[in-house]
């Protein structure tokens, strides 16, 4: 069989700084949308309104504004992500 000349080290190198990145662009839309839900959940049970519908709106728009305040920096990370691991291939077959 043909094995590539990748090492173990390697191979967990890239499976962090992968899981690192997903954390870093998830983080922020899942906090705000997190947080808007808690705001909306609160508001809910103090004015005893149980309307499951009614924190959709909000925790989009949460989403929305992170997103396009977020939007820049985290298509630029994921690019130099990519760019990097592009770089690295043919380092990582032997070549």
């Amino acid at each position: 069989a043909c094995e590539l000349p990748m090492t173990e080290a390697q191979l967990m190198q890239i499976a962090t700084s992968s899981l690192t990145l997903a954390l870093d662009l998830g983080g922020p839309v899942l906090a705000a949308a997190l947080v808007v839900g808690l705001l909306v959940s609160v508001i809910q049970t103090l004015t005893q309104v149980q309307e499951t519908t009614l924190s959709f709106l909000p925790k989009i728009v949460a989403i929305m504004a992170v997103l396009f305040l977020a939007g820049h920096w985290m298509l630029t990370q994921l690019e130099t992500f990519t760019t990097g691991l592009f770089a690295q291939i043919p380092h990582l077959l032997g070549g």
